[in-house]
């Protein structure tokens, strides 16, 4: 029998209320590849920017075509993202409950929210270069996925106070065949 994926263990009973497209992207293992469509949106300031660049993120607006690969194993998945002139890469485990994200000088603890049309990861804690970051100063943070048949979609913006927002990206992507239409 297949252990559960990273998402099943972290959501749950929540995972079955998931769309069929997101219950099948979050159960793949092994190494994939999918395509799709992105729009980014550039740093809101030089603060921004540099904040952006410490975590991997896109430096500037582009839309374009968006690879994305996927390696998925028992110890958690790596996503890597070719966005228009940009890769960014982060790695993904379960502790405590919670998805851990490593984004480049970031931890990013987030809590899941699964419904029958969406998917939400609240952000709940963070540690910049090993540093606990204060709960008033956590980023707003959007990170939404939804489907259609065939495509998974998804919205995620992080922004500070004061600084404005530091990554933003949204678009699609097709996922391999399987039980996912």
């Amino acid at each position: 029998m297949t252990p559960p994926s990273l998402y099943q263990q972290v959501l749950g009973s929540d995972f079955a209320r998931l769309p069929s497209p997101l219950r099948h992207f979050h159960a793949l293992e092994g190494a994939h590849v999918l395509q799709g469509w992105a729009e980014v949106a550039a740093p809101a300031s030089p603060v921004a920017r540099l904040l952006a660049w410490c975590l991997g993120a896109p430096l500037s607006a582009q839309r374009g075509p968006i690879r994305f690969e996927l390696r998925a194993d028992a110890m958690g998945e790596t996503w890597t993202r070719y966005f228009p002139g940009k890769r960014m890469q982060s790695r993904l485990t379960h502790a405590a409950g919670h998805v851990v994200e490593r984004l480049g000088f970031a931890r990013l603890f987030f809590t899941l929210k699964g419904g029958a049309e969406l998917l939400e990861m609240k952000l709940v804690r963070l540690r910049f270069l090993g540093v606990p970051c204060p709960s008033w100063l956590l980023p707003a943070i959007v990170a939404e996925e939804s489907a259609t048949p065939g495509q998974l979609h998804f919205r995620v913006q992080a922004s500070l106070p004061w600084i404005g927002v530091v990554a933003s990206y949204r678009g699609y992507l097709e996922l391999p065949d399987g039980g996912c239409r």
